[in-house]
């Protein structure tokens, strides 16, 4: 009896903790909560009057610039796919997560868990591929099934003793968004967006001319790895709504509709992340109408914005007799730091220093 107590009595204080580190979050939800709920009133928009409509909302457009921001940096590097292995591992911290609450009332989120858990795989996927000279799709396909084996392995074993089903978490739902759980996700986003600010000058020049930064100096399996965890980031942050089947399509589709109509790499993020609003905001409308799941309808949209983003990049192809961007030259300052220009040269990149 006493054991239960103390367990409870830790349950509680940890709780507590965590709901203090996040008070500043709780209060910019209210603020978004009473803004919503003023536009529901005065537009007539029933749906922006519930509690779970305002969380996963603004769940869906943090997600909107996440992705499209670390996704664009992961495509130009052909590294595409690693949204799929870690999200898999970020399963498989939510496995860890609900397994330990059941065995030992431990009392901790999965989505927590699925952070540390997907940050580690992260790593592992850049140490492989640094140990053994493999190539980055076969490290990411081993963790990618480490990951998932782990995940249906803690889940079958505790079967009985899990009060959550586990569908939330590989498909999404809007309706299951917790405040706690937008708390973290807004502090995701202000690390992932803060990070991404600092760094992607030296991320820019990794991205486009690996061989040419480790010649100016900078540390590029550093930055590789700050890469690589901040895509952990975004894929447990996204998993809330899109699942964990369908949390690689925010890091791609945006991206590769934006890369059929922009002209630099500046553009190319800005208009990815306008598709990836527009994809969550329409996705969300619809699946709200017809009662539908939210991630899958978002894909859907997202998808349906690439096919027009196509059509439009062809149409200017042809009628405005413009080539097809090709990656851009780095221009290298005097700090070492890395702005892109965009180049018609079809033979790659070229470094131009200012000297």
């Amino acid at each position: 009896m006493t054991g239960v107590l103390a367990t409870v009595l830790l349950q509680s204080q940890s709780n507590e903790t965590l709901d203090t580190l996040l008070g500043p979050m709780y209060w910019l939800l209210e603020q978004w909560a009473g803004l919503l709920s003023w536009v529901a009133r005065e537009a007539g928009i029933e749906m922006l009057g519930y509690g779970f409509m305002q969380r996963g909302i603004l769940v869906g457009l943090c997600i909107g610039v996440m992705a499209p921001l670390i996704g664009t940096f992961l495509v130009h590097r052909q590294l595409a796919l690693i949204g799929d292995a870690l999200a898999h591992t970020a399963f498989a911290g939510v496995a860890v997560g609900l397994f330990l609450n059941a065995v030992i009332d431990l009392g901790v989120t999965p989505y927590l868990t699925a952070v540390v858990v997907a940050m580690i795989a992260a790593l592992f996927i850049e140490l492989i591929s640094e140990v053994t000279d493999a190539y980055n799709d076969v490290s990411m396909a081993i963790v990618l099934s480490t990951g998932f084996a782990l995940g249906t392995t803690l889940i079958t074993i505790n079967a009985g003793g899990m009060t959550v089903s586990v569908e939330q978490y590989l498909f999404g739902n809007l309706s299951t968004v917790t405040s706690q759980s937008a708390a973290i996700l807004l502090v995701l986003f202000g690390i992932i967006v803060g990070m991404v600010a600092l760094t992607r000058n030296q991320l820019l020049y990794v991205t486009f001319d690996e061989t040419a930064a480790r010649v100016s100096g900078i540390p590029v399996n550093w930055y590789n790895r700050i890469m690589v965890m901040l895509t952990a980031l975004v894929v447990v942050g996204a998993m809330q709504i899109m699942g964990v089947i369908l949390v690689a399509a925010m890091l791609v589709v945006p991206v590769a509709g934006a890369s059929q109509v922009a002209r630099s790499f500046n553009e190319s993020l800005l208009v990815s992340i306008a598709l990836a609003e527009l994809s969550v905001i329409l996705g969300i409308a619809v699946s709200y109408q017809i009662g539908a799941t939210a991630g899958g309808v978002i894909v859907l949209c997202g998808v349906g914005i690439y096919a027009v983003a196509v059509a439009v990049g062809k149409l200017k192809t042809r009628y405005g007799d413009q080539e097809v961007p090709e990656m851009g030259s780095i221009d290298v300052g005097d700090d070492g730091a890395a702005g892109a220009m965009w180049t018609e040269e079809a033979d790659g990149p070229d470094v131009v220093t200012d000297d």
